[in-house]
């Protein structure tokens, strides 16, 4: 019998610039700045209300919608951020995190042949996801140096094969945050389109006065044919925990849970039982921004005694630099090359920006995540100031 052959489904993929990063800096004893997870422990009041629910023996599989109690919680702020009425029976559901939440809503609507915007740099996830839908992936670059959406760009890009367009703010890799006009803009855009919009906002909470995040929940004319992705594990700082959720309107809803069924049925029953208790009494949502721009500012700060250029962080936990001031020996490194050379012989891991681009473009920029420990802050910044 011939040795069978498989026929991949995503050929161009292999193993990720985050996992080769990581495990680099592990290898070197390098600081990694460059997954963005925190190096630091949530709230003890959290894990204690998970175990609690462990104890009352709330362990067996719950609605596969997600724990009422915690889409309720996700109703009532949304209700008091963005001042609009999601129904929890009808228009919420708790996702295994953002990443499958995004997909889900993806498997919802694309079908063969249909064509999807996606704006990059973006995370890796977007383009994969519509390969597997067996969509079109039609890219459209943000402005070049601001990382702005060219409105007029993706204008341009809808054409009556557009199923739907993937925005995302405050945005992974830039820390761009979209404007109210901006979004205001892109609702008359897709007005006369038949297209979905797609909104990843798992980082809402980390925005940095004077800028604000504005939801697409917020927009009448965009929430009605969005779904509107976030993250506890962002938000709480339990990452590893993998629980987020998708907001959309009730026909949408109906769609995205015939996917979120069979992808992965239900979550983690005593982890979403703690995380909604948890938030029944700690407003963690208010005062992650200015927990986060301390950091931002200290790195930042840092970051200013070397040769970086350093880009504007409007929102995320993520500091972009440019490399051309950089004065070392290796010259003309591309990123990727460059963030190797950091990793191995300065010892602080971060990612390239061309890892978000499907082409790999490379225009001399690199990301940092500075969702650490001040100490793995200091001891980073102690190395990168030789540059």
């Amino acid at each position: 019998m011939d040795k069978l052959s498989i026929h991949s489904k995503l050929p161009q993929v292999g193993v990720t610039i985050f996992t080769v990063m990581s495990a680099l800096a592990q290898e070197k004893s390098a600081v990694n700045l460059g997954q963005g997870f925190p190096d630091f422990d949530c709230d003890p009041k959290l894990v204690d209300a998970v175990v609690e629910a462990m104890r009352a023996g709330l362990n067996q599989y719950p609605s596969m919608l997600g724990v009422l109690e915690l889409r309720q919680v996700v109703t009532e702020k949304i209700r008091r951020l963005y001042q609009r009425e999601y129904d929890a029976h009808t228009e919420v559901t708790i996702t295994a995190g953002a990443t499958q939440a995004i997909i889900n809503a993806v498997l919802a609507v694309v079908q063969e042949g249909d064509e999807v915007i996606v704006l990059e740099p973006c995370y890796d996830s977007y383009i994969p996801n519509v390969l597997l839908a067996g969509g079109r992936v039609v890219r459209v670059p943000l402005q070049v140096g601001s990382f702005r959406p060219d409105l007029n760009k993706i204008a341009s890009a809808i054409s009556p094969k557009t199923k739907l367009i993937i925005i995302n703010t405050p945005h992974n890799p830039s820390a761009t945050v979209w404007s109210k006009e901006e979004l205001n803009q892109l609702a008359e855009i897709v007005k006369p389109s038949n297209a979905w919009v797609l909104s990843d906002e798992v980082y809402e909470h980390m925005v940095y006065e004077p800028h604000q995040h504005i939801s697409v929940s917020s927009i009448p004319e965009l929430a009605q044919r969005a779904f509107v992705v976030s993250s506890f594990g962002k938000t709480l700082h339990v990452t590893g925990w993998k629980v987020g959720y998708c907001v959309a309107p009730a026909d949408l809803t109906k769609e995205y849970r015939k996917v979120h069924q069979f992808n992965v049925f239900t979550v983690n029953t005593p982890v979403q039982y703690g995380i909604a208790k948890y938030l029944q009494h700690h407003d963690d949502y208010s005062q992650l921004a200015t927990f986060y721009r301390h950091k931002r500012d200290r790195f930042r700060e840092g970051l200013g005694q070397s040769h970086f250029r350093l880009l504007p962080c409007q929102g995320s936990y993520f500091q972009c630099v440019r490399l051309e001031d950089l004065k070392i020996p290796e010259k003309n490194l591309k990123e990727a090359e460059f963030c190797l050379w950091l990793t191995e012989e300065i010892g602080v891991a971060a990612i390239p920006l061309s890892a978000f681009y499907l082409d790999a473009f490379d225009q001399g920029i690199i990301r940092f995540c500075f969702a650490k420990q001040d100490a793995t802050l200091d001891l980073a910044l102690s190395r990168l100031v030789k540059l």
